[in-house]
């Protein structure tokens, strides 16, 4: 038998049950039908955020950005790169810190662009400052050996 881990929609917030064995396929959410795995980051609030890091079982790397920061900017289509290239093995999130100034407290953001990878709940790895596709895949990957 299988081992199920848990998924939470980037769409609807819904709690999907999924054969861990199914993960390279086209996953939809069960409650909306929405692509499990997009294609490309989804935005994230602190409820979100808190309920991804609370349910997921898969790695997520979270872009902390503002729509002032000149580099967030040009690391957007960067960070979507390396999503549409890591998923499903990581899943890649962007959360506003103009919007949600709470989270930049809660976890000490000094500096934007930041990227944060946490790994079952947990923070792995954190990394101030742009980056290519190349260098965020590569990143990633280095941290979540082991």
């Amino acid at each position: 038998m299988t081992d199920k881990i848990h998924i939470v929609c980037p769409a609807c917030q819904a709690i999907n049950r999924i054969p861990e064995d199914r993960l390279g396929a086209k996953l939809t959410c069960g409650a909306c039908k929405a692509a499990l795995f997009p294609a490309a980051p989804f935005d994230i609030d602190e409820m979100k955020l808190n309920k991804h890091l609370k349910n997921d079982q898969v790695p997520l790397l979270v872009d902390f950005w503002a729509p002032w920061c000149g580099p967030c900017k040009m690391m957007g289509p960067m960070f979507a790169q390396a999503a549409n290239e890591m998923s499903p093995k990581v899943r890649f999130a962007k959360l506003d810190t103009e919007q949600h100034q709470n989270v930049g407290a809660r976890f000490q953001i000094r500096g934007i662009p930041l990227i944060i990878l946490f790994d079952k709940g947990k923070e792995v790895a954190r990394q101030a400052g742009a980056m290519d596709a190349r260098g965020i895949v590569g990143w990633v990957k280095q941290n979540l050996k082991g």
